[in-house]
């Protein structure tokens, strides 16, 4: 089950990691954000990591793939938590 709290504290984090790294001209910072969030996604909940990964294994963990995936992550996560009234696929699965 997806709570509402996993979802603000991975869309908390991921935000701020994302803003971060998007403007970052500093390889090592970047690299030490995708190692934090490799790290974070391995603890994530696994149901919240299928929602909004589309079924890729590699998702947030490919360096090439990586801002792409972060962005798309974000946007995933504020869409769940923020929902035209329903229409997410699995509204009903939350428990807020």
């Amino acid at each position: 089950m997806i709570t509402r709290d996993s979802i603000e504290t991975a869309y908390s984090f991921l935000h701020q990691k994302r803003n971060v790294y998007v403007h970052s001209s500093l390889d090592w910072q970047r690299d030490d954000i995708e190692y934090a969030i490799a790290s974070y996604v391995d603890a994530m909940s696994r149901d919240l990591f299928d929602e909004i990964s589309d079924g890729r294994t590699d998702f947030l963990r490919d360096h090439q793939r990586f801002e792409a995936d972060i962005t798309a992550a974000v946007e995933r996560l504020e869409s769940m938590l923020y929902p035209p009234k329903n229409t997410y696929k699995h509204e009903e699965d939350y428990d807020y």
